[in-house]
């Protein structure tokens, strides 16, 4: 018997289960031909041991190849073993690919009343990959099974689940639709775009939301599906986070005309101010002379939090060309006699964005700034003197 073994079989009658664990860690089960031992005594700690113990030793069983099947199914599918170990046993099992692995997994999805154990077979058949797609598309015909057939699917990141999710595109259920959306959107292929164009429209926010983030990620089809018409409506939707998102959307289509139509949502008052934010940030991105003159307009027409995300985003300006005017614009404002400039977070702010940019023009507003009553404005201010002098 190995040394490792044999201290991990003493740990294991001291019920000294973190020792045992530490020894079937350093075990080389290749080099014993005493499997079953090891295998019984990580089988004990993962009966016996606590969640931190059963986590650590869930790595060790794929070591044990196929012997170690059998005892984890059953302890699966035991009612009378506690939820928490007949979860780890189904956690390790997805770590299998084997027939019956697969068989037992599906079964149990289809057959569990307990959600925590369905969850954890569907994710252990979703870790197995291609081998389980089938039995799972079975499962989306069974309505009290589909929402977890459906999760699992949604995570096997290959084509062959494209046709079985498509099935169940238009379920009753938004939160089967959802994560049809967010995995169908991992996928270039056309038969998927209309599904996503119609989901913009559903009437869950958060099928729309998902659907949102997925066409964000297509703007190499932003011309052929006019992408802009189909996300601007969002914008205005009755739910922050799709709104929100739609913003997002927009900017990365990166285009002069999405940054009219996210301009067009900050000149209305009753923009909500998180949004108000992300839309700034979303112009940003854009990164043109239009976009960046947006931001400058902007300033009268947003509240205080708002006012410091334009500052913020234009000290961000990466392109050469851009920098003098995002530096003037922050230069312009600094003189404006608006009463937020006051502010010590406003100060700050443009002191920071300066020394970003590093321009010339902005050594008499940060020279100004050195000599404010406030200590947080005078170091960020000498800073950012440095970095444009030097």
């Amino acid at each position: 018997m190995s040394d490792y073994l044999e201290q991990a079989a003493s740990a294991t009658d001291k019920k000294n289960w973190l020792l045992a664990n530490q020894c079937l860690q350093q075990l080389s089960l290749e080099k014993t031909n005493q499997f079953q031992q090891a295998l019984d005594i990580a089988l004990t700690v993962l009966e016996q041991g606590d969640f931190q113990e059963r986590w650590n030793l869930a790595k060790i069983f794929p070591k044990f190849g196929d012997i170690a099947i059998s005892p984890l199914i059953e302890i699966l599918e035991d009612e009378e073993v506690d939820l928490e170990q007949r979860w780890f046993a189904g956690k390790i099992l997805g770590e299998f690919n084997h027939p019956e692995v697969i068989i037992t997994l599906a079964n149990l999805l289809k057959n569990t009343e307990d959600e925590e154990l369905a969850t954890i077979s569907a994710n252990a058949l979703a870790n197995l990959g291609k081998s389980s797609i089938d039995l799972l598309a079975n499962l989306l015909s069974e309505p009290d099974y589909r929402r977890f057939a459906t999760s699992a699917l949604a995570q096997i990141r290959s084509r062959e689940v494209i046709t079985p999710l498509l099935t169940v595109a238009q379920d009753q259920d938004p939160a089967i639709r959802s994560a049809v959306i967010e995995a169908l959107s991992s996928f270039r292929v056309p038969e998927i775009v209309p599904v996503l164009i119609e989901a913009l429209n559903d009437y869950a926010a958060v099928v729309r939301k998902e659907a949102v983030i997925a066409l964000g990620f297509r703007k190499d089809l932003a011309i052929e599906l006019d992408l802009l018409n189909h996300l601007q409506p969002r914008l205005y939707d009755l739910n922050l986070e799709v709104s929100q998102q739609a913003a997002i959307a927009l900017g990365r289509l990166g285009t002069e005309q999405a940054a009219t139509a996210l301009f067009t949502v900050v000149k209305s008052s009753s923009t909500p101010i998180p949004l108000q934010i992300t839309i700034i940030q979303a112009l940003a991105w854009i990164e043109t002379a239009v976009s960046v003159e947006y931001l400058q307009k902007s300033f009268p027409l947003v509240a205080e939090a708002s006012i410091l995300e334009i500052v913020r985003m234009l000290g961000r300006i990466e392109l050469e060309m851009l920098k003098v005017k995002a530096a003037q614009i922050l230069f312009d404002f600094f003189y404006s006699g608006d009463s937020i400039i006051e502010t010590t977070p406003i100060k700050q702010a443009l002191a920071h964005a300066w020394g970003q940019l590093g321009k010339d023009l902005a050594i008499e507003p940060l020279r100004h700034l050195s000599e404010d009553d406030d200590a947080r404005v005078r170091l960020q201010a000498i800073a950012s003197l440095k970095h444009i002098v030097l």
